[in-house]
């Protein structure tokens, strides 16, 4: 026990030491990419959370250029994310044990058919009906648990925070609004499922995590 709060001092006293040094916060333009990507996407993503401002938005704008002001600055975030999370500078923060890569390998098997779901409703929505933010938290966990490097941090713990809090938010704006649950046939839990683990596959088996991340899997950690 004392070994591990030891441990976990140790680590919070390098986080606060980084910290503390504006060298190591923006190591560059490289990690400003990354940072401005994250706060562009996730900020952006807190607007539909803010029913009353999002409605006085639509109200403003009209719902087709809200929705395509809203994607437009999203897509932006989006690829300053990826730009900067390829080139940011490998800080290591804490080391994670290599076991902990067969973890986040088995915890990532219900992310894509969960994606799928989200946009293919079926009776599993009666049960997680926002299956596409469990999707996000269970991936940035699931990296959490395998990168131990602050660009990581930042990008799968950003993640997982707007995950948390957007879903929280979505049982307040529910009852707002009064939005009904879509529930569809058991089918389409089959699809996303069969889906979800054909996409699974093709990331983890073959090399569409180096193709599309830019991260080989067998390289790093995941």
């Amino acid at each position: 026990m004392m070994k591990r709060k030891l441990a976990q001092s140790g680590i919070l006293l390098r986080l606060l030491r980084f910290f503390a040094s504006r060298e190591y916060f923006w190591s560059g333009d490289d990690m400003e990419y990354l940072v401005s990507g994250l706060a562009i996407f996730l900020v952006v993503h807190l607007v539909p959370t803010q029913v009353s401002f999002r409605e006085r938005l639509i109200g403003r704008l009209g719902k087709v250029q809200y929705k395509i002001l809203y994607s437009a600055i999203s897509a932006v975030g989006l690829v300053l994310i990826i730009i900067g999370y390829r080139v940011a500078p490998h800080i290591e923060i804490w080391d994670p044990p290599y076991w902990m890569r067969h973890v986040t390998l088995l915890l990532m098997l219900p992310v894509f058919p969960l994606l799928v779901e989200a946009f293919l409703p079926g009776r599993l929505r009666a049960t997680f009906p926002h299956p596409m933010l469990l999707a996000v938290k269970i991936w940035a966990v699931a990296h959490l648990l395998a990168n131990g490097d602050l660009a990581s941090i930042f990008l799968f713990g950003g993640f997982l925070l707007w995950a948390v809090y957007d879903r929280i938010s979505f049982k307040k704006r529910d009852a707002i609004l009064g939005r009904p649950l879509i529930v569809g046939p058991q089918r389409n839990d089959w699809f996303a499922l069969i889906a979800g683990l054909v996409i699974y596959a093709y990331f983890v088996i073959g090399d569409g995590h180096a193709r599309l991340i830019g991260v080989p899997l067998a390289a790093v950690s995941v």
